[in-house]
């Protein structure tokens, strides 16, 4: 019942360490010493407890820890160095039980001393290779990413390994401010202005794994989905974007199957897209004018193949044929394939429909990837300049508008109060004190998404308005339909 007070446990502790070993060791019980220890500082202020421990030369620092020469360090430590500021402190029961011969402790002091060092030592983001250790049953970290309750993650959970993509990012105040996209080595670094991550201490952790890099800072990595992967690779020309490469797809409606014509490889962007869309039973017909864009499309889609395989465990479709050659004068290299759709990305595609439109089946539809609307009027000129089977169904712009959708928040940091209507009063409302919770400032520097239940359901208000930035323009997508004439 005496080392139920904080500042008198905290002031026998300078205490203890002030006297030296060898006077600690002399008593043969806990409970007496304490007593003894108690009195004695009940009279001693901390200050000239800590004056006559210099005199002696014992160290002025209360976080050092003093052991026998036999003793281990604790888990974490190495000999004979200063804890650092994210390894757990030793407790007062643990700094005096130290001090005393093992065989004076009671059982209930042996018995609190080892609790702690089952408890695991969960360090958030720890970055170590090493295995950590099993937390008991129905424990919960929250400086950890929720995981499932099972004892093995799920077969369908595919962790890193080396030759995987990996997406890093860090994400600041509703907005990234960092995105990389990598390849998995086992002696490679990932170097920001937000602190470095080794490649090893990634290798085997699951995607989605929040990991804190050298100076603090929390990076998010994952795998990048195909529409990433496109606006992040290596590129020589400018790409189709994924939200107009989307739109074209369902234009041509193409399916599994299907073989598709493409002119202009570019960086290889519509190349991917319309490989997975065919599947392993369809074929997509690629051409490319200029060798050096050639060459750049063929790495990409060799590159995303390699990963795909290493990510899943099986193959991308080897299903495009990339040829280095103008389809205007490649009327030999197609002459007996009928495509189910055509798709055009080029500064003159009308110059290409004369040959092109002889084997696309009748009905079937050409889109056309277009820059400027210049370019669209000189493509429906040239078709009715030829006299070509093609009709235009429609002209299409795809815009998007990102919006931001997020609780208000005070100067301070704190939630915003929700405003009730003139005549209604909050007094009687649940969980409303009249005082805000303040939200922890590196959450808010940092911006991961961790959930903090502070305020009941439906009592945080929230602002709803469209991003500043608005989305440019990219692309004018031209709908022709083929069809036969009567």
């Amino acid at each position: 019942m005496l080392l139920t007070r904080p500042s008198r446990v905290q002031a026998m502790c300078r205490h203890l360490l002030t006297i030296g070993v060898d006077q600690c060791l002399t008593g043969q019980l806990l409970v007496p010493y304490a007593v003894t220890s108690w009195r004695h500082v009940a009279s001693v202020p901390p200050g000239e407890s800590r004056q006559r421990g210099n005199d002696k030369g014992t160290p002025q620092n209360s976080e050092t820890v003093l052991q026998e020469p036999s003793a281990q360090p604790e888990d974490g430590l190495q000999g004979g160095r200063r804890r650092r500021a994210w390894e757990r402190s030793l407790s007062p029961l643990e700094r005096i039980s130290r001090l005393l011969p093992q065989d004076s402790l009671t059982e209930d002091v042996l018995h609190l001393r080892v609790i702690p060092q089952e408890e695991q030592s969960v360090q958030e983001g720890s970055l170590t290779p090493e295995a950590p250790a099993t937390k008991p049953t129905g424990s919960f970290d929250s400086s950890e990413p929720w995981s499932a309750p099972s004892s093995a993650p799920s077969p369908r959970e595919v962790p890193f390994k080396p030759g995987d993509l990996v997406l890093a990012e860090f994400r600041k105040k509703h907005r990234v401010e960092f995105s990389k996209m990598f390849s998995l080595s086992s002696e490679g670094k990932l170097e920001s202005n937000w602190g470095l991550v080794h490649h090893r201490d990634i290798v085997g952790r699951l995607p989605g794994q929040v990991l804190r890099t050298s100076t603090g800072f929390k990076f998010l990595m994952r795998r990048p989905a195909l529409d990433e992967f496109v606006l992040l690779m290596k590129r020589g020309p400018t790409i189709s974007y994924p939200k107009d490469v989307n739109a074209m797809l369902m234009m041509m409606d193409v399916s599994e199957g299907d073989w598709v014509l493409e002119t202009g490889s570019g960086s290889g962007a519509m190349t991917l897209f319309l490989s997975r869309a065919v599947g392993s039973r369809g074929r997509v017909v690629s051409f490319e004018v200029r060798s050096d864009h050639h060459g750049r499309a063929v790495r990409n889609f060799q590159r995303w193949r390699s990963a795909w395989e290493v990510a899943h465990g099986e193959e991308w479709p080897d299903n495009v044929a990339f040829i280095n050659k103008d389809v205007s004068s490649a009327a030999s290299d197609i002459s007996e394939l009928t495509f189910d759709s055509v798709a055009l990305d080029m500064l003159n595609p009308q110059v290409a429909l004369p040959v092109v439109h002889r084997h696309l089946k009748h009905g079937a539809v050409c889109a056309v990837y277009l820059a400027n609307i210049t370019q669209v009027v000189d493509l429906l000129e040239g078709v009715r300049l030829y006299q070509l089977p093609f009709f235009c169904e429609k002209v299409t712009e795809v815009m998007h508008r990102h919006w931001l959708v997020t609780p208000a928040l005070k100067k301070d940091g704190s939630n915003a109060p929700r405003v009730p209507p003139a005549g209604v009063s909050q007094e009687g409302e649940p969980g409303s004190n009249g005082q805000e919770q303040p939200e922890d400032p590196s959450d808010q520097e940092e911006g991961l998404l961790e959930t903090k239940v502070s305020r009941p359901i439906g009592t945080v208000p929230y602002v709803a308005r469209p991003h500043h930035g608005h989305g440019s323009h990219t692309a004018f997508l031209v709908k022709l339909r083929k069809f036969l004439p009567a």
